[in-house]
């Protein structure tokens, strides 16, 4: 039996197609995963399903509903959590349970959810002072409520460390009923083997709708088998490597903590944080969502001011001299931060402006950087309006516009198709060749594998620093992923 039926289906949004005559079934009990990058078409698609969206052509049946004219027979019988779940983040984590209990006329009882979910110590905390993993914990306790017989969930472990997204299945396969369909939305492959069914998109169309396994027993195995499908990954010499032209290569330590904390009255965001980093090295930061990565991030980076301690970028004391620290660096910060209301192009060129990049040199830099990250077709566009992919293909050109000799990259490929990923790491790599230093954080364990250096932080604290081979070996695990929970574990237990 089957929970959705959809025949040619087709959406498009001016130019663009969304969906392109599209079939697929849902099957009724599974857990079937929708895997495709940002602007594949899953969330179109999900949003087709339950009828928030109208298709211009094709049929649909969801729970023997047509979503097009009978949504308010269908919605009750729908749990959906979106991209952006809409928590309130001046409400506490028990008052945001309370609200949406009395939307859906249920129970007030919270007791198992929030032991479940480990949220029984926060339930007191305001929803916008906790971190990210904890947020989506909240938003799916709050979508569960009810026990919908159709569950869709729209990338609810995107940016989330992969602890957190453990937890976020689990609690999916712990709290529905056998009877329950869930459809579960992600840009995370190594996802797949979580789920009953995997269903893979690119650009409107499904390319792939089986049992994983079939498609790779391993997460490695099933990545390539993407690519292969979505036509191929083809690596090309990095064109922004090429043109680099770094500025005072002769420092050999291009950045340096010494002592480094945050305090926010009695608690340590990061606390005593001490390394130093090489030219031409790619150093990682990992950790669990709040474990201070992001703060350390904006306090070497001059936009947040330490409790104590000291940053150098290129041998300039950060909070001595912050303009001139900062020209040596290029930012691109987790959350999407630059202009909504301005071009591409227009953001392109404020940010060269910025950066010092002088009025005759700077029309040819911007041609060329809109052309390394495949921007030209979205150049007149406003960078609100892009998907979270392109917004980070964005994000990274703009930090490199000028040629900074050390970059933070503040995870750089969240949202971002398996292809351009690939793509990143190939500017990232070659840039390191090139003697540029890159301080990277990620929740893709198989990108650490790129890092010469990895510290591991957990509450604010560096627990373990090396290669990542070191990190396995005191591990005693084979993959990233295995030392990344193993690690933090024993932490915790100790």
């Amino acid at each position: 039996m089957n929970t959705v039926e959809i025949r040619n289906l087709t959406k498009t949004f001016k130019s663009v197609t969304a969906l392109d005559n599209l079939s697929l079934d849902i099957k009724k009990g599974r857990i079937t995963g929708l895997i495709g990058a940002d602007g594949a078409g899953k969330t179109t698609l999900l949003r087709t399903i339950i009828g928030l969206l109208l298709p211009d052509s094709g049929t649909i049946s969801t729970l023997g509903f047509n979503p097009v004219n009978q949504k308010d027979e269908l919605t009750p019988h729908i749990g959906y959590m979106p991209q952006k779940f809409g928590l309130y983040e001046d409400l506490t984590v028990l008052e945001n349970l309370t609200l949406y209990a009395d939307l859906k006329n249920v129970s007030h009882t919270f007791d198992k959810m929030l032991e479940f979910t480990k949220l029984t110590p926060f339930q007191n905390r305001l929803a916008g002072a906790l971190s990210g993993g904890m947020k989506q914990k909240l938003g799916l306790a709050c979508t569960l409520l009810g026990s919908p017989e159709f569950l869709v969930l729209d990338e609810p472990s995107v940016g989330v460390d992969p602890i957190s997204r453990r937890d976020l299945m689990a609690m999916v396969k712990n709290m529905i009923s056998p009877e329950t369909t869930v459809i579960w939305s992600t840009a995370y492959l190594d996802e797949a083997h979580s789920f009953d069914t995997a269903v893979v998109i690119d650009k409107g169309r499904i390319i792939y709708d089986g049992e994983p396994d079939k498609l790779g027993s391993t997460s490695q195995e099933f990545e390539n088998r993407v690519i292969e499908l979505m036509g191929g990954y083809n690596q090309t010499e990095s064109l922004i490597a090429k043109n680099y032209d770094a500025l005072e290569k002769h420092i050999e330590l291009t950045v340096e903590a010494d002592n480094l904390e945050k305090k926010y009255g009695n608690f340590y965001a990061v606390k005593n944080n001490t390394f130093k980093i090489r030219k031409g090295e790619i150093f990682g930061l990992l950790g669990p969502n709040g474990a201070g990565k992001s703060t350390s991030f904006k306090m070497m980076c001059g936009l947040a001011k330490p409790t104590s301690g000291t940053a150098r970028i290129m041998g300039v004391d950060i909070t001595k001299n912050p303009e001139k620290a900062r020209a040596n660096l290029g930012y691109m910060a987790q959350k999407f931060s630059l202009y909504g209301s301005l071009t591409v192009k227009e953001n392109l060129e404020f940010f060269a402006c910025v950066y010092g990049i002088g009025f005759r040199n700077r029309a040819s830099r911007v041609e060329e950087i809109v052309d390394v990250f495949g921007l030209k077709d979205y150049a007149d566009q406003k960078s609100e309006q892009l998907p979270l992919g392109l917004k980070q293909r964005l994000s990274m050109a703009c930090a490199l516009i000028h040629n900074p000799p050390v970059l933070f990259l503040d995870e750089p490929t969240s949202g971002v198709d398996v292809i351009t990923r690939r793509d990143f790491w190939n500017h990232i790599t070659s840039l390191a060749k090139k003697g540029v230093t890159i301080l990277v954080t990620t929740h893709f364990m198989d990108e650490a594998e790129y890092c010469d250096r990895i510290s591991l932080f957990y509450h604010g604290e560096t627990i373990a620093l090396g290669s990542p081979q070191d990190l396995k070996n005191k591990a005693g695990a084979s993959t990233m992923e295995e030392t990344f929970i193993t690690l933090i574990k024993r932490s915790e237990e100790q």
